[in-house]
């Protein structure tokens, strides 16, 4: 609940035949933030009247429905309350200076030309109370059953109708505390199973993760080596002389470079860098070569994708 208290050293008689709080409740169906004069009169913002009654522009609703005299500034109404430093006093507040109040009587306006289903009763109260003064002269709250000590007042009862809408208005709000309560169970539910479910798919997750790697190593571990070259350069060169493959000097200079690579499984040379290694000339490199597969040494599988010729032993 939002509202101020009234000012201290109000007197007896200024007292509320009926209290405030119960009252705007009754009219509004919400507890509203109050500044009382230390006459004993009321007043609220009107942004707090407005909003709880369904006004969409506050200031509109001013200006359509509440009479001049009944709304101020809140800088106008703080003089009275707070002659000393109002702008700390209100601020403790929430007020400005600036908002607009209605008091008592512009609460009531904007009550009656609501729309909402929740201001019936107070309105059909208002009404009766219009109704009895036309027809009898006056309108009086009958006194409440237990009095307060005597120099305390007299209290009156609550008028009947403004007792049963505020009744209304608990009931009502303890139903939407229990449809709240139940709506937050089930999103708090929903967000622990949202949790779970999000455990489970990490550890899923994680265990197909080890998985996986497990089966990278077996993979790994069953791959097979790289096979150990049977023979050595030098005795493939040597078979090739004994075999009178290669013949001549630069022919054994060019096996000799491509021996190395064959004997692990193929070698990828260009001609131009076999040329520069062996510092044959590129024709006689060219010859070389065909001298080596056309006696056998070797046969040519295609080209490396740089271009290069791949050569493997038969």
């Amino acid at each position: 609940m939002y509202e101020q208290n009234t000012t201290p050293g109000q007197s007896a008689a200024q007292q509320d035949a009926i209290d405030v709080s119960d009252f705007v409740y009754a009219a509004t169906g919400a507890r509203v933030r109050r500044v009382t004069l230390p006459s004993g009169e009321h007043w609220f913002p009107a942004v707090d009247v407005a909003g709880n009654l369904g006004y969409v522009n506050t200031r509109q609703a001013l200006l359509q429905h509440v009479a001049a005299e009944w709304q101020q500034s809140l800088g106008d109404v703080a003089r009275s309350v707070y002659p000393i430093d109002a702008s700390r006093n209100m601020a403790g507040h929430g007020l400005k200076k600036s908002m607009r109040m209605v008091n008592l009587q512009g609460m009531i306006q904007l009550v009656g030309a609501c729309t909402k289903p929740d201001c019936v009763p107070f309105k059909k109260w208002v009404a009766e109370v219009v109704a009895t003064v036309q027809h009898d002269g006056s309108y009086a709250l009958e006194p409440a059953s237990v009095q307060p000590a005597p120099d305390s007042g007299v209290a009156y009862a609550m008028p009947q109708q403004v007792a049963d809408a505020i009744v209304r208005l608990e009931e009502r709000n303890i139903r939407a505390d229990e449809a709240f309560a139940v709506w937050e169970a089930e999103r708090n539910e929903l967000l622990r199973e949202a949790n779970r479910s999000r455990s489970a798919m990490a550890e899923a997750l994680h265990r197909i993760g080890g998985s996986i790697d497990r089966l990278a190593d077996r993979l790994e571990s069953r791959q097979p080596a790289a096979a150990e070259p049977t023979v050595t350069p030098q005795e493939l060169l040597a078979t090739w002389r004994e075999r009178h493959l290669v013949v001549t000097d630069d022919v054994h200079a060019v096996a000799a470079y491509l021996a190395p690579a064959l004997v692990r499984g193929e070698a990828r040379y260009r001609l131009e860098e076999i040329a520069g290694r062996t510092g044959l000339p590129l024709d006689r490199v060219h010859d070389c070569v065909r001298m080596l597969l056309k006696r056998g040494c070797m046969r040519q599988t295609g080209c490396a994708s740089d271009g290069a010729p791949v050569y493997v032993l038969p």
